[in-house]
């Protein structure tokens, strides 16, 4: 849980039982109404105290004293966080708007043609692409279920009828960009998107400082197949997650992205 989060809740609960306790006490040791009671609390532990309410009695007295010491304390510390909390929440938008069209610019550049690369390797791509057909009828609860879907999925990949050069020369042409959006300091370090560019960088450096692509061994073959999975997945998992924020932030960004979904056999930009 969030540390802000998890202070302000207790400090709510706190104020409750100060006022709980005050209310009932004033009733107790100075006879007031349930209404009086609470309305004498709480002008006690804001400081507000518009005299029109004041103890009588001595006991009554020292339960102002304890709920005055004991619940300005906490009405500030309320006052503080909840403060605090709006505030963070407010940067995190921010900063999750500035995470996502860093995402945008990933996906446009070369997120899709990525994700249309791996798909031409995966033999099963034909479930992924029934359960994928993103359009503009999608609702949240259509996005949550592919998402489970996802989660299901058994990635395979065969990289052995895969132009592996091809890919290699595709993600070096890119790799400036990949060192750009890395130091990016909108992206967290251990952030989804930030794993996704990590594994596209690794794939990428395995490609790279093999001489022999086209003449690969069975197991290097395969050891660079469990490296292209990894991306294959994480790619898809965020690929998915922004499709699903344009859709709620952006309906134009949206129907672009949804006519270039790779996941659709002929998809095109154009009207038809």
């Amino acid at each position: 849980m969030d540390p802000v989060v998890f202070r302000l809740r207790m400090f709510m609960l706190v104020m409750i039982g100060i006022m709980v306790l005050a209310t009932l006490g004033f009733m107790l040791v100075e006879g007031l109404s349930l209404g009086d009671a609470a309305y004498f609390s709480l002008v006690s532990i804001t400081t507000v105290g518009y005299g029109d309410i004041s103890p009588r009695t001595p006991w009554g007295k020292v339960l102002a004293i304890v709920v005055i010491v004991g619940g300005v304390g906490t009405f500030t510390g309320l006052l503080a966080n909840a403060t605090e909390y709006f505030l963070s929440k407010r940067d995190k938008r921010q900063r999750a708007a500035k995470q996502n069209t860093i995402v945008g610019l990933f996906f446009s550049e070369i997120g899709i043609q990525l994700l249309s690369r791996f798909l031409a390797m995966d033999p099963q791509r034909r479930v992924l692409e029934k359960d994928f057909e993103v359009s503009a009828d999608w609702t949240e609860e259509a996005f949550a279920v592919a998402a489970g879907r996802l989660g299901r999925y058994d990635f395979q990949v065969d990289p052995a009828g895969a132009d592996l050069v091809e890919l290699r020369d595709f993600l070096e042409g890119h790799r400036t960009l990949f060192i750009r959006l890395l130091e990016n300091p909108s992206l967290t370090e251990h952030g989804p998107f930030t794993d996704l560019l990590r594994a596209v960088l690794h794939l990428r450096e395995e490609l790279v400082h093999r001489q022999h692509l086209d003449r690969l061994s069975e197991t290097d073959r395969m050891h660079l197949g469990g490296d292209i999975k990894r991306a294959y997945q994480i790619l898809v998992e965020r690929w998915l997650e922004y499709m699903a924020f344009l859709k709620d932030n952006y309906a134009y960004l949206f129907s672009l992205a949804a006519r270039r979904n790779p996941f659709v056999k002929g998809a095109s930009v154009e009207f038809q």
